[in-house]
């Protein structure tokens, strides 16, 4: 199975310091969608892991949380792409869970809920945390410089990102390096 696991916010929609509460305020990043439709289209199923604390602050419910995702695939939908499961951390820091990123527990819900190891499966976020979790699950580490990854645009990163991190400029820049790698050869 070709199985890529992407961060939400600041990956494939706009982020933002006050939280995404709503529909109204879930918007795509510029070429997002069909990032994710191409990724598809070459075979990928795409599944979405994403700390969404905003829950556990009371800044909006799972009622809201799910009209932003009904959004999402609607639209994405019209693209011609598809997410075949969003897991989501409702916790907020201090409630001591393992599934907030960086913890691999949104991972190992994903591996488990798939049937599959996560050994080189890429994982892409905008931020530390997100390529700390995947990595801590055996995931391949992919920022993008979009969100809060914009940060680090024109310089280097700092030796806390896990090594081998590779850097793209957007989710349409990794979509275009993960359809033109040669895929990988089946273990005998």
């Amino acid at each position: 199975m070709k199985l890529v696991i992407l961060d939400r916010d600041g990956t494939i929609n706009v982020d933002s310091d006050q939280y995404i509460k709503s529909p109204q305020e879930w918007q795509p990043l510029p070429g997002a969608l069909e990032a994710i439709a191409r990724m598809n289209h070459a075979g990928w199923h795409v599944v979405i892991a994403s700390n969404q604390s905003g829950l556990g602050r009371g800044l909006f419910d799972v009622a809201s949380l799910n009209a932003m995702h009904a959004k999402m695939h609607k639209l994405l939908s019209a693209h011609g792409g598809r997410v075949d499961a969003i897991f989501y951390c409702p916790h907020t820091a201090d409630e001591g869970c393992n599934c907030r990123k960086p913890l691999p527990g949104l991972f190992e819900q994903i591996a488990e809920r798939f049937g599959i190891e996560l050994k080189g499966v890429p994982v892409v976020g905008d931020g530390l945390r997100d390529l700390q979790a995947g990595v801590a699950a055996g995931c391949e580490p992919h920022l993008v410089l979009t969100g809060k990854g914009e940060a680090y645009r024109d310089r280097p990163l700092p030796d806390t990102f896990p090594p081998g991190t590779r850097v793209h400029a957007d989710l349409a820049a990794f979509a275009d390096y993960l359809v033109s790698r040669p895929a990988p050869r089946p273990v005998a």
